[in-house]
């Protein structure tokens, strides 16, 4: 089981996350390409920093929406949308060959994230943008019960993709992930990341905040590097998926 975090994510004087601190314990790096956070130095310095501990880039590309961190669902047409995460691939890809590596996969940010979920039509034209610009990157997508549907439009795309659980977000009972702005959606302790994190691996199911059981098989854990207590969490989970 591999560990991703979001990275790269600071804008100018203005700083995010513990990403040198978090660097080490993860396996994939998914870095800001500028729209939603980020910028063309804090990209490049995020981008060597996982070349030094071996880890994995990723681009997560977002709407262009920088006041509200990519949170915020934008309503774009599909040729705009197409080459807004073009741009975004391009952007950090360009900073990856100049120091001798490339993106190797791609996970949307946000509020893009949960909408291609949900939205056939979004989903098609993020596919597409990977398809035309990144064909060899998988698509990084939501582990949710409708996997093989998911799987199957991919292929149709001609382009793979890796399916992500969530270490420290609450689900509902449609497998997907509850709103930040409801209580609880946010697991704020070790105990509770590790009981889910265990249970996703061990048993390949999640329970929702009403108790249901729902199943989900994951390639990759999403673990989240500006929490109080993103060190210890991430090596903790380092640990924690190394045993299991």
């Amino acid at each position: 089981m591999k560990l991703n975090c979001d990275m790269g994510e600071s804008f100018g004087s203005w700083t995010k996350g513990m990403d040198a601190e978090v660097m080490p314990f993860i396996d994939m790096a998914n870095i800001a390409c500028g729209f939603h956070a980020s910028d063309p130095l804090t990209m490049d310095h995020t981008v060597k920093m996982a070349i030094a501990e071996n880890v994995t880039i990723g681009a997560h590309p977002g709407y262009p929406d920088l006041l509200g961190f990519g949170r915020r669902e934008l309503e774009c047409r599909p040729d705009e949308l197409k080459a807004i995460l073009v741009y975004q691939m391009a952007a950090l890809d360009g900073i990856c060959r100049t120091r001798g590596t490339a993106i190797q996969y791609v996970k949307p940010h946000g509020a893009l994230y949960n909408k291609m979920m949900v939205d056939h039509t979004t989903l098609s034209v993020v596919m597409a943008a990977v398809r035309d610009y990144a064909p060899h990157c998988p698509l990084v997508v939501m582990a949710t019960p409708e996997a093989d549907q998911v799987r199957d439009r991919a292929r149709e795309y001609g382009i793979e993709v890796w399916f992500e659980a969530f270490s420290d977000r609450a689900y509902n009972d449609e497998g997907r992930l509850v709103k930040r702005s409801v209580r609880g959606a946010v697991h704020d302790t070790t105990e509770a990341i590790e009981q889910q994190v265990t249970q996703i691996i061990t048993e390949g199911c999640v329970t929702s905040m009403s108790g249901k059981r729902i199943p989900i098989q994951a390639d990759t854990i999403c673990i989240h590097g500006d929490s109080y207590h993103a060190v210890d969490a991430a090596r903790h989970m380092r640990q924690l998926v190394e045993s299991l």
